[in-house]
């Protein structure tokens, strides 16, 4: 293997003290991935896919907040290449039109009542805490029906805490998905 083609290593700082980080091995590989398949103009590869991807958790892992800040980054090159791609082909309208129908879909859901939101797990499980969640649905329906000040970054960096019969994490993740896409659409 030559030097360009040699894998190219993150320089992330590593987890401090007792904190558990992402596995170096899977992080490098990733965004190894990510790189060759953006310089290669593949499709192999999408911003969906970069806000999905997870990593292992393990002792002297890199430090979690640089990766995702990074990974931020990486989504964000891949949606402006797929935002480019969908205009040549489609049209700006046909574009717009997509995040206009997305951005319904989801305000059509967070405009339910409180506490109604999302599918709840059972009383013996834990899901997302309800209260927690629709504060932050509040404020993304107020982003789209008014245009009040939130940034991707905000949107990415919700962590809710979990409680007995709470919402259903998956439901509640694909909408923060959709938002930071409708988001990144119209950047």
């Amino acid at each position: 293997m030559t030097t360009s083609e040699s894998p190219v290593r993150a320089s992330f700082p590593e987890a401090r003290g007792r904190e558990k980080g992402y596995d170096k091995r899977a992080v490098d590989e990733f965004l190894d991935r990510a790189r060759v398949a953006f310089e290669a103009g593949e499709d192999s590869l999408t911003a969906a896919d970069v806000r999905r991807v997870a990593f292992p958790l393990v002792r002297h892992g890199y430090a979690i907040a640089p990766v995702d800040a990074a990974l931020g980054r990486v989504e964000d090159a891949f949606a402006a290449r797929e935002r480019s791609q969908a205009v040549a082909r489609a049209g700006a309208d046909a574009w717009v039109g997509h995040a206009r129908e997305i951005a319904q879909e989801v305000l059509d859901r967070l405009s339910r009542p409180r506490r109604q939101r999302f599918d709840r797990v059972s009383s013996l499980r834990y899901g997302y805490r309800i209260d927690e969640v629709d504060l932050v649905a509040d404020k993304i329906a107020r982003y789209l029906e008014t245009g009040e000040a939130l940034s991707v970054e905000q949107v990415r960096a919700v962590a809710f805490r979990m409680q007995r019969g709470g919402y259903r994490e998956a439901q509640v993740d694909a909408v923060l998905d959709a938002v930071v896409e409708v988001m990144l659409a119209v950047a």
